[in-house]
């Protein structure tokens, strides 16, 4: 009997070190890199727009019940409020740089840096960059402890990370977990390929680092997926490389210039790739060239799928905007195509992003040519109309069709009255009858591309013929 519970205890103790050694132990890395993060909490004066006298009608000086109002009705002198908010930081440089998110200290009246030692110093904002969600900071010291940057490329998914921030202003608290993907697109976020992971963020967390095991910051916990409002398994952190290459503009200039193409983009799917011959599914698939822009300049058409840009590999659709951002502005690049089941190469000139682009109103297109279907437009199961001259210059095509019905197979690819077909395949339509002639030359199940305008977005719509 003694020998068996001599046995149970041996066992265990061999399960529990094989556990510990398994576990990581993220001590070492906070002691010596947690100096290094600081608590940013900013001041916001909110000028009270209330009325001096309550209840008071919105009334001009001269109307006569005016001066009634102002001698009679309670006053109220107006005054100002304070709000403030919380956020994190981590100091890149001993003299007194510090890198946290540009929506911590957005509309910020007075911005608060506090150290671990207690120390507090007023901060002010070098630059910062909303579309990366970036801001440098400056306060008066030196000597400061500093964090060690780390190459995000070398991330896996799996790994282990630690965030050090001040969630609900609980300073210095750390939280674990693993990288859960890379390269991570999100809704109106197109210059930032976060990196998604299941560490606990929480409000004040933002702007805080996210360290790999070698005590390195890898990227800046940015964002959460919440519908209460805290931490539910998914945060998001920008890249540090991407961060850092914002903040050597902000250095220099106080402000950041990304390049820009003019081309409308969407992901290459099974079905696109079967439609223009790809045989991979990598790079851009273009959608849409704004006339007189870079792209157009160079001859990129719409049905064109961007492969390589500048000698960068375009895995994705989503790759494109943030290497083309990441481009100065009047670079000569040259840029590799897909067009018509063969690779070309053509340069181009690499334009810059207007601080307040400007997007044009699409208006009614009715009223277009009157223009009878054909039993090969049936396949698709469409309807369609010539364009105007008049519509035509209203939405700056040379061409294109209206769709005056859809059902079949263009209404389960979710095609809809007023929606504009531009092209099929590489070839810009002009009338119903070119329409009606290249749907006779496809055989019966084979899949075309169309491209579609639906209001401002044009893209390409992959639609099988039906079979009957």
């Amino acid at each position: 009997m003694l020998k068996r519970v001599f046995i149970i205890a041996l066992f265990s103790l061999f399960a529990n070190t094989l556990q510990a050694k398994d576990l990581p132990d993220f001590t070492e890395l906070v002691e010596k890199q947690g100096a290094a993060v600081v608590n940013v909490s900013t001041t916001q004066i909110v000028h009270n727009t209330q009325q001096a006298f309550p209840g008071m009608p919105n009334l001009p000086e001269g109307d006569p019940f005016y001066e009634f109002f102002r001698r009679f009705a309670p006053q109220q002198a107006p005054h100002d409020q304070e709000t403030q908010s919380l956020g994190s930081g981590f100091i890149i440089s001993e003299d007194g740089y510090i890198l946290t998110n540009a929506h911590v200290v957005d509309s910020a009246d007075k911005i608060t840096v506090r150290l671990t030692d207690k120390r507090e110093f007023k901060a002010k904002v070098i630059g910062a960059d909303k579309r990366t969600d970036v801001a440098l900071l400056k306060i008066d010291a030196s000597g400061l402890p500093k964090i060690t940057q780390g190459d995000p490329n070398f991330l896996k998914v799996g790994e282990w990370v630690v965030a050090i921030g001040s969630p609900f202003g609980f300073d210095s608290s750390v939280t674990a977990g693993i990288v859960s993907a890379k390269g991570r697109s999100l809704p109106q976020e197109n210059f930032v390929p976060f990196i998604q992971t299941d560490v606990a963020i929480n409000p004040g967390n933002s702007g805080g680092p996210l360290f790999n095991m070698k005590g390195e910051v890898v990227g800046i916990n940015s964002q959460i997926y919440s519908r209460s409002g805290g931490y539910m398994g998914l945060s998001f952190a920008i890249p540090i490389d991407v961060a850092m290459d914002v903040v050597k503009q902000l250095r220099a200039t106080g402000k950041v210039t990304r390049g820009r193409i003019g081309v409308g983009i969407q992901e290459i799917t099974r079905e696109l790739a079967e439609s223009f011959g790809l045989t991979k599914l990598t790079g851009a698939l273009i959608s849409d060239v704004e006339k007189g822009g870079p792209a157009d300049k160079a001859g990129i058409l719409p049905s064109d799928v961007i492969l390589k840009f500048d000698g960068k590999m375009v895995n994705a659709s989503n790759d494109l905007p943030r290497i083309v951002a990441g481009t100065r502005p009047g670079s000569k690049v040259s840029v590799q195509l897909w067009r018509k089941g063969e690779t070309r190469e053509v340069s181009l000139v690499v334009g810059e992003i207007a601080d307040d682009a400007r997007v044009a109103q699409r208006g009614n297109k009715r009223g277009a040519n009157p223009a009878t279907t054909s039993e090969s437009s049936e396949r698709l199961g469409l309807e369609l109309a010539e364009l105007t001259s008049e519509q035509k210059a209203e939405l700056q095509v040379d061409g294109g069709l209206l769709v005056e019905e859809a059902k079949g197979a263009a209404a389960r690819a979710e095609l809809r009255r007023d929606d504009v077909i531009l092209a099929i395949g590489y070839i810009q339509l002009r009338s119903v009858e070119q329409f009606n002639d290249i749907l006779r030359h496809i055989p019966k199940g084979k899949k075309v591309a169309l491209l579609v305008r639906h209001g401002d977005a044009t893209s390409y719509v992959p639609i099988k013929l039906d079979e009957k």
